[in-house]
C-alpha cells in the first residue's frame, strides 16, 4: 500500500513543479528593457518632441518603446509630463499627457 500513498505525493510535487516554473519562466520573460536614446538619435527626438510640446526640457527617453520607435519624456514649466511618440524619422505620431488634477492620460 505505500507505493499508492507516494503516487498521489509524487503527482502533486510534479504540478508544483511544472506551475512554479511556468511562473518562473514567465516572470523571467517579462522585464522592463527600456534602452535610452543616444547620440545623434538623442539630439534629433528632443528637438522634434520639444518643437511638438512648445518647450520644457527632456527628462527621459527611450528607443523601441510599444507606442512607438522613440518616445521622449518632456516636463514641461507647470510640472506635467508628456510622452512624445516618434516613428523612425523623428515625425510625432502620439503623446500621453500626464494630467495632474486627475490622474489620468491622454492619448
Amino acid at each position: 500500500m505505500e507505493p499508492r500513498r507516494k503516487r498521489p505525493l509524487a503527482l502533486t510535487i510534479g504540478a508544483l513543479l511544472v506551475v512554479g516554473g511556468g511562473v518562473g519562466i514567465a516572470i523571467a520573460g517579462w522585464s522592463d528593457n527600456e534602452s535610452p536614446i543616444t547620440g545623434d538619435a538623442l539630439t534629433k527626438a528632443s528637438a522634434a518632441a520639444l518643437h511638438y510640446t512648445g518647450g520644457g526640457t527632456v527628462t527621459g527617453s527611450e528607443i523601441g518603446d510599444e507606442e512607438g520607435y522613440y518616445e521622449v519624456e518632456v516636463t514641461l514649466q507647470d510640472g506635467s509630463e508628456v510622452d512624445v511618440h516618434l516613428d523612425q524619422n523623428f515625425a510625432v505620431i502620439g503623446t500621453d499627457r500626464d494630467n495632474r488634477d486627475t490622474g489620468d492620460t491622454d492619448h
